[in-house]
């Protein structure tokens, strides 16, 4: 679901200079819909976009500088809680007070973009099509093993996403349209478990679904070694599938997958864009599987406000510019990742990840005991949680009437709803997001 910042005189204003620090006791106490969702002004400057770039996906134009907490402001004054927070991109909400000393420093200050924009802009094609969304953090692991470009292949599994670049769009399995008019190289794609809910009640057929995928890892490692020539160089892999439907998979499933790498030399790695930096009540959810041999690689992003990996020693790259791009070293990047970590540790978010995460986990499993016919499949780690509707349609009625009611929410999969809330997400917060569900569940 895209969305854009509203604009002013076409342009995005920066108010950096301007801005005083806000503390969250201004986050109001529960969300404020004052119009339909968009309402009158995010639907004129939808219009306005959409003469310039297909504005189809966007939902509403935010006010970032009226954002405050976990609740976003669009551009009609409505203010939405937000479990969603631009697909799990956003650690600490919108304009959180430490982000607001940081951008005081001078070191900080840049000139207001729309005086900028208007010194820059060409006249000539006023239509910018295909424009990069960057993937280097992940393409950059899979060129990471020598001898450089052989007939070699990555494993990856069905549902996965792992980018839209060439390499990364070739271990992309969630959704026909990331693949439209690209090529592909042949490379093996294996399962991933689909558990059946509660956990408690299929343990015999959970295992059973493990030792199938795991099995066919094999067997599929095995195909692109001896027989297609093409070997199976790594592993790639989600703890958590999110775009492909918030798919778990057990500590038993992945220990057995390393023991698997290992044992057939593939290098493991393990994407953690989405589910790094919190948000599953650890810093990391590759930390619940307890592995004896740590992966080999970890990707990073979306949370950590810049993308890179985590590798090990004897993946170290001993060549210079082998891995290179324009903005590496991003200082601005890493003083607001600075602030992250410190917010994290200083505030313990990550127990209050759990703490809320429990209360969310435990609201939509009493929900969907109260409509089973509506919805179903509960899950969570932390607060990384969805839950399945019963048809897409139905999934539609239900967030449409959820962002009226003034709930941000995602989808994901085939019936997914899935949420992705900043690590600053309370009980409270959580009560809230329940009621309004409720709400829009009655009479659906």
């Amino acid at each position: 679901m895209k969305r854009f910042a509203s604009f002013r005189n076409g342009f995005v204003h920066s108010a950096v200079q301007k801005r005083t620090t806000r503390d969250f006791s201004s986050e109001p106490a529960g969300p404020v819909v004052k119009t339909k969702i968009p309402g009158p002004k995010s639907s004129a400057l939808k219009n306005d976009l959409n003469r310039i770039q297909n504005s189809a996906g966007v939902n509403y134009f935010v006010d970032m500088e009226k954002s405050i907490g976990n609740y976003v402001a669009d551009a009609d004054g409505n203010y939405l809680l937000d479990a969603y927070m631009m697909i799990a991109s956003m650690p600490l909400g919108y304009n959180h007070p430490a982000f607001q000393e940081l951008l005081k420093k001078p070191e900080m200050m840049v000139p207001d973009f729309k005086d900028v924009l208007h010194l820059t802009r060409i006249s000539v094609n006023k239509t910018r099509d295909h424009g990069k969304f960057s993937r280097e953090d992940l393409e950059s692991t899979m060129n990471n093993q020598p001898p450089g470009s052989p007939n070699l292949s990555m494993l990856s599994f069905q549902g996965g996403f792992h980018g839209r670049t060439l390499g990364c769009l070739s271990t992309t399995h969630s959704k026909p349209i990331h693949k439209l008019d690209i090529p592909a190289f042949d490379w093996p794609s294996a399962p991933f478990p689909c558990y059946k809910y509660p956990l408690k009640d299929h343990v015999s057929e959970n295992t059973k679904e493990d030792e199938k995928c795991l099995a066919k890892v094999e067997e599929l490692i095995h195909k692109w070694n001896n027989e297609k020539k093409q070997p199976v160089a790594g592993i790639i892999v989600e703890p958590i599938q999110a775009e492909g439907g918030d798919h778990h998979a057990s500590t038993s499933f992945f220990k057995k997958l390393r023991a698997l790498a290992k044992k057939n030399n593939c290098a493991m790695i393990v994407d953690e864009v989405q589910t790094g930096c919190g948000s599953t009540g650890r810093m990391w959810a590759h930390e619940y599987w307890e592995l004896d041999d740590p992966p080999e690689i970890v990707t990073f992003s979306k949370k950590m406000l810049l993308g890179g990996y985590f590798y090990r020693d004897d993946m170290r790259v001993d060549e210079p510019f082998r891995i290179f791009n324009t903005w590496m070293g991003d200082p601005v990047k890493l003083s607001m990742l600075e602030i992250v970590v410190d917010v994290i540790k200083r505030e313990r978010l990550l127990s209050r990840v759990n703490e809320s995460g429990t209360k969310l986990l435990s609201g939509l499993e009493h929900l969907q005991t109260k409509y089973p016919s509506l919805i179903g499949n509960a899950r969570a780690q932390g607060t990384f949680a969805a839950i399945d509707a019963a048809s897409v349609e139905s999934r539609a009625k239900l967030i449409d009437r959820a962002l009226n009611k003034g709930l941000q929410l995602g989808v994901c999969g085939e019936r997914a709803i899935r949420f992705r809330p900043a690590l600053i997400f309370e009980q409270k917060h959580a009560d809230v997001a329940l009621n309004i569900i409720e709400d829009s569940l009655r009479g659906l």
